[in-house]
């Protein structure tokens, strides 16, 4: 299977680590859906990352949907089976997910459209939404254990803490690390892991 995408975005970085910890053999492509948008285009012409390309040509795009093929693939799940830890599970992967969603609409309305053309208001909304996402996912994980090594860490943790990684890389300063003690002890114990240390944000 063939990983299109940048390990700088969340969403592949989620994906890689998940077909790693799965041990499922991929390669990893780094296609950028900007600078190198016509060479993404040749292999899924969305211009989606991550996009994978699986053995048998089909092209998935989405994280979400990328992990559901890979664990029906393994034969295992990173979720946990009980009913209310999974519920647990999905909540925190939820905020997380949009977390990580308000970040990306912050980076590109800074980075991407022009000063003169930025909309205040509208960037005092998703901020707002930003910060309440990460309040409550920061009560999420603080009632999480962190995990002794690689084989404990779920899919909830997992996008938990490439989210926050992300995060405190593209708006430095922003989002304090001192108001979410639970997320950086969490985040900074398994970034330590090799399945992050190899597949690491860039």
């Amino acid at each position: 299977m063939r990983l299109i995408g940048m390990l700088d975005s969340p969403y592949v970085r989620r994906t890689a680590i998940t077909l790693r910890l799965l041990e499922l053999p991929f390669t990893h492509e780094s296609v950028s859906v900007f600078r190198t948008f016509e060479q993404f285009r040749a292999i899924n012409p969305v211009v989606k990352a991550p996009s994978l390309v699986c053995d048998n040509g089909v092209v998935l795009m989405d994280s979400t949907l990328i992990i559901d093929y890979a664990e029906a693939l393994a034969g295992r799940s990173l979720m946990p089976s009980g009913l209310e830890a999974r519920q647990r599970a999905l909540r925190t992967i939820g905020l997380a997910l949009a977390a990580c969603e308000k970040v990306v609409q912050n980076v590109y309305e800074h980075n991407l459209r022009p000063e003169a053309k930025q909309h205040q208001p509208w960037v005092d909304r998703i901020d707002g939404q930003r910060a309440s996402a990460f309040e409550l996912l920061e009560q999420e994980v603080a009632s999480m254990p962190v995990p002794a090594d690689a084989r404990a860490v779920d899919q909830a943790g997992l996008t938990a803490a490439v989210v926050w990684t992300f995060t405190q890389a593209m708006l430095p300063g922003q989002v304090n690390p001192a108001r979410h003690p639970a997320l950086e002890t969490f985040t900074s114990a398994v970034e330590q892991f090799a399945a992050f240390k190899d597949l690491p944000h860039a």
